[in-house]
């Protein structure tokens, strides 16, 4: 039996702060390895995504779509956790989440979720808490 490996926690530079991957080599190089998939989770947003899609389809991988979100919980500690979107509705709902954290969640310029909003949009979504601080 044959198994893949499948990167599902990966910022490219649409992650603002810390990404350096870039698109077109993150694809090169996964597509050379043979990989069948592979995941985007940019920082809170999802500026990447179409270049993402279009560059995966055209060497035959599919694109996972997600993101890192940081929400804070009630005792105001602060929790890294990476959501990705398993269908359609969790791709509205990962919008949902990431637009709500920009509108209403920023604190002292970032974005943060909080657990009843991920609670609220759960459907479609798989919720990672394996990253640092998860």
């Amino acid at each position: 039996m044959s198994t893949s490996f499948v990167h599902l926690r990966l910022h490219t530079e649409y992650s603002l702060v810390d990404g350096t991957v870039r698109i077109k080599s993150l694809i090169g190089k996964t597509a050379d390895a043979g990989m069948p998939a592979v995941a985007i989770t940019d920082d809170t947003n999802l500026f990447g995504l179409v270049k993402f899609y279009k560059a995966a389809r055209a060497r035959g991988l599919k694109p996972i779509f997600g993101c890192d979100l940081t929400f804070r919980a009630d005792d105001e500690m602060e929790y890294l956790v990476t959501v990705i979107a398993q269908s359609d509705a969790g791709y509205a709902n990962l919008r949902a989440l990431i637009s709500k954290a920009w509108l209403e969640g920023q604190y002292q310029g970032k974005a943060y979720v909080t657990r009843d909003w991920i609670r609220q949009h759960a459907e479609g979504l798989i919720v990672l808490s394996g990253a640092r601080y998860g």
